[in-house]
């Protein structure tokens, strides 16, 4: 079975108001102390202090993946509630903190430094999927193969239809406001692991990344783990969406090395096309329409969610997740994205959507 680990990024917001709330060490401190992990989980502050991340352990089953991101939740949920806020799983806030400056000295304050206005209001929140692979260079041909699928994941995951109290027209507003970072978006292919790294380092050179171990690439070997690491997701409204995101990811890595094994290489995208397929699903999620980013030519979303399944559907059955995946897919197709349902609850008032959030992000036990 090949491992999988996910983070979530959560939003500390002011339960009564939505409103963003800079409380991030108070509650990781808290949680420190009253809060128990299943063995190899843990939580960490992100780039804003509005913001704090629940990472899993290496997770082999999808009854793990429950177990981890549920306790991830109910934790983060207790510890920040000891601290007068509350968690929330969206790509980007009801309402940003009207506090903007939160200067510090270390590596966050170094992107502040260097990407200033693109950076000083971002609190946008993502779904990270890592699963484990051999070696950095298969790493890298993995990400080549992952392409063409990451702009379907998107497409599944959108939770961010709200910048500042107004709908953006987007199912994810994080993903435009990522796209503003150089480089982001789908990889180039590289031939070698070699060529990445030349890459990443001319990319550092010209000023462009703080250092090496930062990439906006919406797949990419990472920087820490013998993983690939996949951040297409907008940050998952309910764990049932973060488990689907951690299993299509799972099978597209699983399928990528089995094509591998039989040497067949990805197909180089043509990077105009990749970065429209990736507009399109910010822009429409399941409502498509969708591009192909082989087929350089738009088609129903629908199609993409098929052909996503049909490619993985081995891998699926590999790992005895294919019912599983099916009946979760069912259910975001009937219910709608996390931006269809924030807009839906949207009709009775902001507050309703912040109720719906909250109820959505902790589970009930």
């Amino acid at each position: 079975m090949t491992g999988i680990g996910i983070e979530e990024e959560f939003l500390l917001v002011d339960p009564r108001t939505g409103v963003s709330c800079p409380r991030a060490e108070a509650v990781l401190e808290r949680h420190r102390i009253c809060c128990p992990l299943p063995d190899g989980a843990a939580v960490h502050r992100e780039l804003r202090p509005t913001q704090v991340e629940a990472a899993t352990g290496v997770c082999e089953t999808a009854d793990e993946l429950y177990e981890h991101l549920t306790a991830g939740r109910r934790t983060l949920a207790e510890a920040a509630a000891g601290e007068d806020c509350a968690i929330l799983a969206s790509g980007s806030p009801l309402r940003p903190s009207p506090d903007r400056d939160y200067g510090t000295d270390d590596r966050f304050g170094k992107v502040d430094a260097l990407y200033a206005g693109v950076v000083k209001a971002y609190e946008a929140c993502g779904c990270h999927v890592h699963v484990g692979v051999p070696d950095r260079e298969t790493a890298v041909a993995v990400v080549n193969h992952l392409g063409e699928w990451l702009p379907t994941l998107l497409a599944l995951s959108g939770n961010s239809p709200f910048e500042g109290g107004r709908d953006t027209g987007y199912e994810s507003w994080r993903m435009v406001e990522q796209s503003r970072f150089p480089g982001s978006g789908v990889a180039p292919y590289f031939v070698d692991a070699a060529a990445y790294e030349e890459q990443v380092g001319k990319l550092v050179d010209c000023g462009a990344l703080v250092d090496e171990n930062q990439t906006f690439w919406l797949a990419r070997p990472s920087a820490r783990w013998p993983t690939v690491e996949v951040r297409a997701a907008d940050t998952a409204s309910t764990v049932d969406e973060a488990v689907l995101q951690g299993l299509l990811t799972r099978a597209l890595v699983r399928t990528a090395l089995t094509e591998l094994d039989h040497g067949v290489e990805a197909t180089p995208l043509d990077p105009q096309i990749a970065a429209a397929a990736v507009w399109s699903a910010a822009r429409h999620g399941l409502l498509g329409p969708a591009v192909d980013p082989v087929a350089g030519k738009p088609v129903p979303v629908g199609d993409r969610v098929a052909a996503l399944l049909a490619h993985t559907k081995q891998a699926l059955e590999d790992t005895g997740d294919a019912d599983l995946v099916r009946t979760l897919l069912g259910r975001l197709e009937r219910e709608g994205t996390g931006a269809e349902r924030q807009r839906r609850a949207a009709a009775d008032g902001e507050v309703a959507v912040l109720r719906m959030l909250t109820e959505e992000t902790v589970p009930h036990a």
